[in-house]
């Protein structure tokens, strides 16, 4: 098994089907990556490269999604 902790909680993926992106990662939880930030082991990440930002086993992620409304 492999995992990430995302916003605190640790989610668990089967060996060799972690995400290898940032992109992938917003993908496999459904989140349209044009509303999200990203931020890896304190270090926050341009949107522009969420497709080349690769994902490591054990890394600490926090993602934060916009929404509209009023």
């Amino acid at each position: 098994m492999e995992a990430l902790k995302i916003n605190g909680v640790e989610k668990q993926f089967p060996a060799g089907q972690l995400p290898s992106t940032v992109a992938k990662l917003l993908e496999a939880l459904d989140i349209e990556g044009a509303t999200a930030a990203a931020e890896i082991d304190g270090e926050i990440i341009d949107r522009e490269k969420f497709a080349e930002t690769k994902l490591r086993n054990g890394q600490s992620i926090e993602l934060v999604r916009f929404v509209g409304g009023g």
